[in-house]
């Protein structure tokens, strides 16, 4: 902001400059074209001006590094400095969806001429959905590292009303990652709503005088969290707050959330964090022996990938395996061909492939 004071002070100063250089050194004839020509220039310093402010403003945003913000049941928003060290490279997952989701998160960051020619919020929405240890936070880090985003992290759990959703959301920034956890159990009212007509809301901070019992509708419903209470953010009227902004939805149960979640036009991507796959595999072997699984010998590969489709562990539980054994390289993948073998093998035995 100062920065911008001082141009405008020294423009001021130049135009005063200039006209008073007119009077005295131009005919009367010739001012017209000069200050037609003195206008043009303006106008293209003014558009030289706004670009050096938001490439100012970026480069600060960087140099500031990321926060993540989180907020505990009737208290908003604190943060804390994001210095989650994962990366698109170091994500375990198949290298091809990988470069699915980074080129639609860079078509997005750099969509804004786009929404605002089709009218619509610059927000997108994704669902990550898996078991337990398959790389959901891990994703999301990856994200906010890639965007340069801060992190807001919402726990529906947490959240006792719509009031209470709508204040929180309205007190996250642009260029930011807000992940809505929806909890182990999806949340009595966002998943079996039709089953509960009736709600008993608690009382919060943020909305006083709420009553105690309330219908569980979902349109305009302020006592209880409802679906609708959160898309309204995302594409409803309350989604012209702010602007280049994700909302990631995470759930270890995709079949517990309620349908109105999964609908297309509010989950714009879908991503299945699933178990690991040999690809995803290769990458943890790079990660923590520093070595390509084409490194080893060409019959533990084959053994490796046969063992790791049938398995069906999650890339967090490969991980402990191979930092437990990090030392020594061909122990480590002997010791996971094991691990990987047993767990088929008690896959096989209770039907699970």
């Amino acid at each position: 902001m100062k920065l911008f004071w001082t141009s405008l002070a020294s423009l001021l100063g130049v135009l005063v400059f200039c006209q008073t250089l007119l009077r005295v050194v131009f005919p009367p004839e010739l001012r017209v074209a000069s200050l037609h020509f003195l206008n043009q220039a303006l106008n293209c310093f003014s558009s030289y001006l706004d670009y050096i402010i938001n490439k100012t403003n970026e480069i600060r945003n960087k140099n500031r590094g990321r926060l993540l913000y989180i907020h505990s049941r009737g208290h908003p928003w604190e943060s804390e400095p994001f210095k989650h060290p994962s990366t698109f490279d170091t994500l375990a997952m198949d290298p091809e969806r990988k470069r699915d989701i980074m080129e639609d998160l860079r078509c997005f960051a750099a969509g804004q001429a786009l929404y605002q020619r089709a009218g619509r919020a610059w927000n997108r929405v994704y669902l990550l959905y898996g078991q337990p240890g398959t790389g959901k936070s891990s994703m999301i880090a990856a994200m906010a590292n890639f965007l340069g985003y801060d992190i807001y992290q919402l726990e529906l759990p947490h959240v006792q009303t719509n009031s209470e959703l709508r204040k929180l959301l309205m007190n996250t920034s642009s260029k930011s990652i807000v992940v809505v956890i929806t909890g182990t159990d999806c949340s009595v009212s966002l998943s079996n709503r039709s089953e509960a007509p009736y709600a008993t809301a608690p009382r919060s901070y943020y909305d006083p005088g709420a009553p105690e019992a309330t219908r569980g509708s979902d349109e305009g419903n302020n006592n209880m969290v409802t679906p609708s209470g959160l898309f309204n953010f995302t594409h409803g009227l309350w989604s012209c707050r702010g602007s280049e902004r994700i909302f990631v939805l995470t759930t270890n149960h995709i079949e517990k959330l309620d349908p109105a979640f999964l609908e297309r036009r509010r989950i714009n991507m879908r991503i299945h964090m699933s178990y690991c796959s040999y690809p995803a595999l290769k990458i943890l072997l790079r990660n923590y022996l520093g070595s390509e699984a084409e490194d080893l010998s060409e019959v533990v590969s084959s053994e490796l990938r046969e063992a790791v489709e049938k398995a069906k562990m999650t890339p967090a539980d490969i991980s402990e395996v191979l930092i437990e054994n990090r030392r020594n390289k061909e122990r480590a993948a002997s010791k996971l061909l094991e691990v990987l073998k047993e767990r088929a093998e008690r896959n096989y035995k209770f039907g699970l492939y």
